[in-house]
């Protein structure tokens, strides 16, 4: 299929996880992918696989906290591609702390990587998006921007409360840019097997069965993937503003 045919998508923690998965699905239906991430090998490495593959797919070194990186990025990507249709902001870091034991330092980390990175992107973004009359920003939120319990409870404090702004981000950009038909949507993953995960992805099945109904009790980076191919494809042209929950049940 090619659903995403001639559309340009820019994906951001692309050197492994969801970003790699979302990266990989959007190349396979026709997209120009930019792959980005601040882990250069890796990503190359990663992106060579789907290049041998047919797939226009480029490796760009990115670090979402870097205004000037975002500049370069987009810039890449106009040079490269001639727009940029697509957003996926996914780059992102993760802390377990709970409030008490937060230090500023953690707080300020997580929170420039999870939230202030995905504000860079969008504003950098948005522009090329009003110069060709629409777009589709996706921001990868979690399941730890709706609630503090459940299989969302082993989350970080600063890790939740980036994502909450990633949340409210993407309504607004929703609401303020519709009728320019750019659109902004969220996903809010559940328990997912990921590198970011580390140590806990060996146990996350067992952990999560009581939280998450549907087996095998955790999701795959390609689960939230399709997800967001949907909010990047034409199919979706009608929504914005939206959150879409993708955990398995856990908050059913």
């Amino acid at each position: 299929m090619a659903r995403l045919q001639n559309k340009v998508a820019i994906v951001t923690g692309a050197a492994g996880g969801i970003g790699l998965g979302t990266a990989r699905l959007f190349a396979e239906e026709g997209a120009k992918v930019i792959a980005a991430d601040v882990q250069l090998d890796l990503l190359q490495e990663e992106v060579k696989k789907i290049q041998d593959e047919g797939a226009d797919i480029t490796a760009l070194e990115l670090d979402t906290t870097s205004e000037g990186d975002w500049k370069k990025a987009v810039q890449k990507a106009v040079d490269t591609y001639g727009q940029v249709d697509v957003l996926v902001n996914n780059a992102g870091i993760h802390y377990p702390s709970k409030i008490l034991e937060t230090s500023l330092e953690e707080w300020n980390k997580v929170m420039n990587v999870d939230s202030t990175g995905y504000f860079l992107g969008m504003r950098e973004v948005i522009p090329e998006m009003q110069k060709a009359g629409q777009g589709s920003i996706i921001n990868i939120a979690s399941m730890a921007a709706l609630t503090g319990s459940g299989a969302a409870g082993g989350n970080g404090t600063a890790y939740s409360a980036a994502k909450g702004a990633v949340r409210s981000m993407t309504t607004h950009v929703a609401a303020h840019f519709a009728e320019e038909s750019i659109r902004a949507n969220s996903i809010h993953p559940g328990p997912i097997r990921t590198p970011i995960m580390g140590e806990r992805q060996k146990t996350i099945s067992k952990d999560n069965q009581d939280v998450v109904p549907l087996p095998p009790h955790h999701g795959e980076a390609v689960d939230i993937a399709y997800a967001a191919l949907y909010y990047a494809s034409d199919e979706s042209r009608f929504v914005t503003g939206d959150e879409m929950v993708v955990d398995g049940g856990s908050l059913a």
